[in-house]
Order: C-alpha cells, then sequence, then structure tokens
C-alpha cells in the first residue's frame, strides 16, 4: 500500500449517516473529511482553491466533489468548516448571504479561538452549530488521520446538540473535552502557547547548538527534550531542572551574554522564558527569595 494514501475501511452502511461538505482541503478539513468518511459519512463535496488543496482532496476525499464554497453548503447534510480563524466569520457571512445554508443543517468550525456565538448569523437562519477543534497539529499527511485516535477534542455546541456533537469526535476516533462559549479564548491560548512556542523554542535551540559545532543537534535534543515533557506533564512545576531552579545567576548571565553574541532575539526570549520560570519556581517553593532577586536582576539586566 502506498504510504501516502489514507488507509480507509470498508464502508459500512449505519443509520444518521450524513452527506458531508467541507470548506476546505487545508491541512485540517482534509483530514477532518477523511475521519468522517472512513466512520461511514459520505463526503459528497469539497472547495479546495490551491494545487496543493486540490491535491489533499484528492487524496483524502477522492469520491466529493470540487465545488465552490456555496455549492458544497447547499448539498451538505453536516457542513464543516476548516478555515483560518480570521476567515471564519466573513465566510459564515458570505454562506449565509449567498442562501448555502438552511434550516436543520448541521454547521460545524474546527477553529480552536471560537465556539458556537461566531456561527450566529447561520444559527439565525436555523442551522445547528457545533464548535469541534482537534487538539493536534496538522502536516496533512495520511500519518494525521491516524494520529486523531485519542486525540481530544475542544468542543462547544448547545444543550440538545451535545449528544450530536459527542458522537461525531468519538466516531472519529477522538475523545470530546466541553469548552465553554467564554473560555475558548484562553483554551486557545494555553494550546497555542504549549504547541507553538515549543516548535519555536525546539527549532532556535537546533540553530544554537549548530552554531556551537553540533552537527546533529535533533540527537542531543530529543532525548533531554522527551524527558522534560514527560516530567512537566507528571509533575508540572515540580519537575522543573536547571539554572534557574539551582539558583545560578552567574550561570544565566554567561548563557545571556553567549546569547547575545549569536542571536539578540533568541537572548530576548530566554531572558522572557527565564524570568517566567523564576517565577512560577518561586512561587512553587523551589527557588528562594534571595536567588529569585539575584536570578531577576541578572534576567533584568540589559547589553
Amino acid at each position: 500500500m502506498n504510504s501516502s494514501t489514507p488507509t480507509t475501511r470498508p464502508a459500512v452502511e449505519r443509520p444518521g449517516r450524513l452527506n458531508v461538505g467541507v470548506i476546505s482541503a487545508g491541512r485540517v478539513g482534509s483530514v477532518i473529511g477523511a475521519a468522517l468518511q472512513r466512520a461511514g459519512h459520505r463526503v459528497v463535496a469539497v472547495a479546495a482553491v490551491s494545487a496543493a488543496s486540490r491535491r489533499r482532496a484528492a487524496q483524502f476525499m477522492p469520491d466529493a466533489a470540487v465545488l465552490a464554497p456555496d455549492a458544497v453548503g447547499s448539498v451538505a447534510d453536516l457542513l464543516v468548516l476548516a478555515v483560518p480563524d480570521d476567515a471564519l466569520a466573513a465566510l459564515v457571512d458570505g454562506l449565509v448571504a449567498a442562501d448555502a445554508v438552511r434550516s436543520g443543517q448541521f454547521v460545524a468550525h474546527t477553529s480552536g479561538r471560537f465556539g458556537i456565538e461566531v456561527l450566529a448569523p447561520a444559527t439565525a437562519v436555523g442551522v445547528l452549530p457545533m464548535a469541534l477543534h482537534p487538539v493536534m497539529t496538522f502536516a496533512g499527511t495520511s500519518v494525521d488521520l491516524e494520529r486523531l485516535a485519542g486525540v481530544s477534542f475542544g468542543v462547544t455546541a448547545p444543550p440538545l446538540l451535545r449528544p450530536v456533537a459527542e458522537s461525531l469526535v468519538l466516531e472519529m476516533g477522538g475523545e470530546p473535552v466541553w469548552i465553554a462559549e467564554e473560555d475558548r479564548a484562553l483554551y486557545h491560548a494555553a494550546l497555542a502557547h504549549g504547541a507553538n512556542h515549543l516548535v519555536a523554542i525546539v527549532a532556535s535551540s537546533m540553530e544554537l547548538l549548530t552554531a556551537a559545532g553540533v552537527e546533529h543537534p535533533q540527537r542531543l535534543l530529543g532525548p533531554l527534550l522527551s524527558a522534560a515533557l514527560d516530567n512537566a506533564l507528571r509533575f508540572g512545576d515540580a519537575g522543573l531542572t536547571g539554572p534557574v531552579v539551582r539558583g545560578d545567576a552567574g550561570t544565566l548571565a554567561a548563557h545571556l551574554d553567549a546569547l547575545r553574541a549569536v542571536s539578540p532575539e533568541i537572548a530576548a526570549a530566554y531572558a522572557a522564558m527565564a524570568r517566567l520560570t523564576a517565577d512560577r519556581a518561586l512561587a512553587a517553593g523551589l527557588l528562594s527569595t534571595s536567588d529569585a532577586t539575584a536570578l531577576l536582576g541578572v534576567l533584568g539586566r540589559r547589553p
């Protein structure tokens, strides 16, 4: 079997199967569409404009017609909106203006930032709204489809639609986690802070190790970061190690001098994260007040 082809299972006709439309075939939409299809739903239409999205549509949803967004909405029982956060509200407004959504139709978006309020214009015409956000990073490959198994989804839905939202997530192999409408921004910020900043930190660490003459920095970082992540998830702040929690102000000063010579931007980020680490270590009782004062004096010093 070609490893680039999503794993499919024989379709089993079951009650409650829906005609699904996906806008659009980006990294998230293509995988969500394939997961729903694997659960026995029928992906009948997809919006795909770029060459990359058309390739993903053909790979993940080969039986779906490639249509304009308003045409996708008109043929779907369940319409999945998988577009960037900042484009979602305008898309909803456009679909409503084009009469591309209808009363009794399920409309679910995959945005982490928004709950169901962003779907209010569609809800006003009778749409049944849901927010189904998969807590995973997507590369837009077949590996993503397998990774959905056991992944949490941040779900927001009206009380009457909670069983439907839960069923859809479970069918895709996910685990629903209920998020209140007013907590969506904080929920999404927490995920972005952990995942996106982790990537930036790891990539910059590899850059620095390369500058230090290390040929394969991932070999050093892989075991170290895997252990650090495991400790953080298990023990929280109690899993802290390193110069901050030891109160090694002199080491931090040497780090900052070295970093400023290579990358002032990374040095500034290092100092900011070290200040946050010191604050948390102090609050957790892992760092004395005198050591924290010395550390923060170093971290607050300008080059």
